[in-house]
């Protein structure tokens, strides 16, 4: 039987999202933390003459939450997604009731640490200030340098980085043009700064140094036989290189020196800690568990229209019949202006809205832990979690989280803490993967020395805690600790 064939054309559309210039710009300051939110405000005041300063602080600039709710619901209305709708005008910002509080909100700032420090994002931003590169170029890397993780690794995908770039920022750019850009941030230093996996950050350290027999071992052993050289399988790696074990003991000397988190060696270096940080909010617990939010915002001025600006604008409108070629370009600076200077008041209300909506979700979905300050009642929660609390995008989320502080009664943190992922075992149980490593660190400290748990020991051992995983799981998560296997821990 003779099959026929044929063929079937199909016309797929897709739906690309375009991004107004308002919502462009609401994004741009939703990324910004309080220190650079205060720069690029005053940087606007200078700029804009239809914009000015007001002599008080905004309410809607110094809203405060006051969560006694003790079921965990929000008593506030959530922010609107920055990715969807139209933005709400100064009317629809509602004013919400300030809380009396022992300290004003000005003591309780004073009494945040300042930081003399050099920034880590600043300190790659300087190194690429100093390259020869087009200002498309330079805004690429500086979304690179901002997309980098704490240990300065690379983990996004070259795709949506670009998707990012196209949908909140407008650039739309090439693969290559963006590997490019990563090239060059892959030269600055720390070594290893901007790689995309432990391999690659290793080969850039290995590639700087001097030429030698040696290095090309090193070079050798990590690109062909990195897996196997972290598992610490040398007589297979002798084997594969055809190396002598002499030769594989110098290199692995030499390749221990590495360092597999280089971002994390620069914020140490320039003193970045958790206690040199503006936070971005203020968290206060009350005895009677009564919780307080706050914006950080000591710096940030109210923001109005120049009366001076909307007179002249109203006086040219009423006398737009007969105007000049000069009055009419006149009308439509001043109309440029007035747009501007509103729009950049809406956009810095929208950002407080947001972020005062997501820490609020954070607090009540982690109560307990801003009531008691106990690391292990933090319970299992992603970005889906406080997406879905306040009806914002998880893309809004993540822009919140990812460079934002704040201040608690027991201390000041990163809202990425407050983030973790669940381990669900066989009978529905919903464990914390925090917690589970901090009593896998604690039973590995504890070990015998001279003889070390093998993984089925520790799981073992987790069990009887109340941490019923897998070996294959407490596997994973020794590695991620990086801790050693049992036979390396003697």
């Amino acid at each position: 039987m003779v099959q026929g064939s044929r063929q079937v054309q199909t016309q797929a559309q897709q739906q690309v999202q375009t991004l107004s210039p308002q919502q462009i710009l609401a994004v741009k300051l939703l990324e910004l933390p309080t220190l650079e939110l205060e720069e690029r405000i005053h940087a606007e005041l200078l700029d804009n003459p239809a914009l000015e300063e007001g002599k008080e602080t905004s309410d809607v600039l110094n809203d405060e939450y006051n969560t006694t709710d003790q079921d965990g619901e929000p008593n506030t209305d959530s922010g609107e997604d920055i990715e969807l709708g139209d933005y709400r005008t100064e009317d629809d910002i509602p004013d919400y009731k300030l809380q009396e509080n022992n300290r004003s909100k000005e003591d309780r700032a004073e009494d945040i640490p300042f930081s003399d420090n050099v920034s880590f994002y600043e300190t790659l931003k300087e190194q690429l200030d100093m390259q020869h590169l087009t200002p498309e170029q330079k805004q690429l890397g500086e979304y690179l340098i901002g997309s980098l993780d704490d240990d300065g690794l690379l983990r996004k995908s070259t795709e949506t980085i670009l998707d990012e770039l196209a949908i909140y920022q407008g650039v739309h750019t090439s693969a290559e043009e963006l590997e490019h850009v990563l090239s060059v941030i892959q030269d600055f230093d720390p070594a290893g700064i901007g790689a995309r996996s432990l391999q690659e950050c290793l080969l850039i350290q290995i590639r700087r140094k001097e030429d030698s027999p040696l290095k090309q071992i090193e070079l050798d052993i990590i690109g062909k036989c990195c897996e196997d050289f972290t598992r610490k399988n040398k007589d297979k790696i002798i084997q594969k290189l055809n190396i002598t074990e002499e030769q594989y003991n110098a290199a692995a000397a030499e390749l221990t020196k590495l360092n597999p988190r280089p971002g994390s060696s620069m914020g140490e270096a320039i003193g970045k800690n958790l206690q040199q940080i503006i936070p971005d909010f203020l968290v206060e617990t009350e005895d009677d568990g009564t919780i307080n939010l706050s914006l950080n915002n000591r710096n940030v001025p109210e923001l109005r229209l120049s009366r001076e600006f909307t007179e002249l604008l109203d006086e040219h409108t009423r006398n737009k019949q007969n105007q000049s070629k000069e009055s009419k370009d006149a009308l439509m600076f001043l109309k440029q202006k007035v747009d501007a200077a509103q729009g950049f008041i809406n956009a810095v209300k929208q950002r407080q809205q947001t972020l005062l909506s997501t820490m609020q979700a954070i607090i009540d979905l982690q109560r307990p832990f801003f009531e008691e300050g106990d690391e292990s009642l933090l319970r299992p929660m992603i970005l889906k979690d406080v997406a879905e609390r306040t009806k914002l995008d998880i893309s809004t989320i993540s822009r919140v989280s990812n460079s934002k502080y704040v201040q608690t009664n027991y201390g000041i943190y990163p809202l990425k803490f407050f983030f973790s992922d669940g381990y669900t075992t066989e009978n529905g149980e919903e464990l914390s993967v925090r917690e589970i490593k901090r009593i896998l660190k604690e039973c590995v400290a504890s070990e015998n020395k001279e003889k070390p748990y093998t993984d089925d020991e520790l799981a073992d051992m987790l069990k009887e805690k109340g941490y019923p995983i897998a070996r294959r799981t407490v596997a994973k998560y020794r590695q991620q600790l990086n801790i050693p296997v049992a036979r390396l821990r003697r």
